[in-house]
């Protein structure tokens, strides 16, 4: 089985990489997308993620697999940073219900008409989307980085140069510096 493009005529854009077939719709064609993909065979949800897409929005990505044609079909969609939102998938494929949880809490993206939109991974009290680019980690300032060393630690036998302390990756210059 195919994929039913035409169903969707310009509303839908298929692309092929690396043999791979993408279909990418608008938001308020999410659901029916799910469901065509779904109709047209593939009926196993492999995985649904969000993708941080700074500065605008999310791209929020669904995995789907024919198992009698061994297929496989990408569906995006984008969704504005300023109100995440879109409809569960759960009434299409039940197996999306542990995917949007997780999407929800590690992006923001709100899936209305979830039956239990609740944190899954992270602990109780958990403030922020970690997933965002825009998250700092706070954790890295609080414990050193474990590739900075002091000068002369190390092995002075080995000859190897002493580094100078650098912040790692996604923390701003101005954390954890006094004065």
């Amino acid at each position: 089985m195919s994929f039913p493009a035409e169903r969707y005529g310009s509303r839908v854009r298929l692309s092929e990489s690396f043999g791979e077939t993408t279909a990418d719709v608008a938001a308020e064609d999410w659901l029916e997308l799910l469901t065509a993909a779904r109709d047209a065979g593939y009926a196993f949800l492999d995985w649904l993620t969000g993708v941080d897409d700074p500065p605008d929005g999310f791209c929020v990505v669904a995995h789907v697999y024919d198992p009698a044609a061994h297929a496989r079909l990408l569906l995006r969609t984008r969704v504005p940073r300023a109100d995440p939102r879109l409809p569960s998938a759960v009434g299409v494929f039940r197996g999306a219900n542990w995917h949007e949880r997780e999407t929800f809490e590690m992006f923001g993206v709100v899936f209305e008409g979830h039956p239990n939109l609740v944190p899954l991974l992270l602990p109780e009290g958990f403030e922020g989307f970690p997933l965002r680019k825009d998250f700092v980690l706070a954790s890295r300032v609080a414990k050193a980085w474990p590739g900075a060393k002091e000068p002369g630690e190390g092995r002075e036998s080995e000859g190897s140069p002493s580094r100078r302390k650098t912040l790692p990756p996604g923390v701003p210059a101005d954390w954890g510096r006094d004065g």
